[in-house]
């Protein structure tokens, strides 16, 4: 039994170490920019939005029938072995004690250890694998999403130079309105002028005075009567 274990173990490739998914860089969530015309668009269309990769991690269980890896009908898997391990039975046990106890019930039960250990290292296998394919996955969604943000700012950078030009014209308009008004404002204190200088001389001078403005002409009328 033992012999055919040693020769499982070196028969078995051992694989590379794992890779890990550094997490990207935080991505700012913008408004989403004005809808525009459909004939404004580049290219043949917009792209496809990718799927997040979290909805097909799965179950460890959908990634071993994936892989094919079934039951026996013993009922004896690497996992079932795990679980006897921790059983509240064997919690306070030696590794040693822990491994002869196993040892006496894979007997008992007539379980190839051979069979077991090839077992482990299937379905240590499929996990590899399903982890490598959605490292991809990740890869190629991190990607599609850095582009979709770059394509964003420019859109961003794009609309706020409009819009900063929109501004601009519209202060630069109350600038001239300002300026216009304050220009009529000065004429039309010089009209007022002319029309009080006139009004003037229509009135007969009193005490060798001069009224001052309009008003003051008028009311030397008013007393005139």
């Amino acid at each position: 039994m033992f012999k055919r274990m040693f020769q499982f173990s070196e028969n078995e490739t051992p694989k590379p170490a794992r890779q890990t998914v550094a997490h990207s860089a935080s991505v700012v969530r913008l408004p989403s920019p004005p809808q525009r015309d459909a004939g404004s668009r580049t290219g043949d269309g917009p792209a496809e939005t990718p799927k997040p990769v979290a909805s097909a991690l799965g179950g460890f269980e959908e990634v071993y029938a994936t892989a094919g890896i079934g039951t026996p009908a013993n009922g004896y898997t690497i996992l079932k072995v795990a679980d006897m391990l921790d059983n509240r039975h064997l919690a306070d046990m030696t590794p040693d004690a822990k491994r002869n106890s196993l040892m006496m019930a894979l007997e008992a039960a007539e379980i190839e250890i051979g069979e077991l250990l090839q077992d482990a290292v299937a379905r240590n296998r499929a996990l590899d694998d399903h982890e490598d394919k959605r490292l991809e996955e990740v890869r190629v969604f991190e990607s599609q999403k850095v582009d979709e943000n770059n394509k964003l700012h420019a859109e961003m950078e794009r609309l706020t130079s409009q819009y900063m030009s929109r501004i601009q014209a519209n202060t630069d308009q109350v600038a001239r309105e300002q300026d216009n008004f304050r220009a009529w404002q000065k004429r039309k204190q010089q009209e007022s002028q002319r029309i009080t200088d006139a009004a003037t001389f229509c009135v007969p001078q009193g005490n060798g005075s001069t009224p001052n403005g309009l008003t003051a002409v008028l009311e030397r009328v008013t007393d005139r009567r």
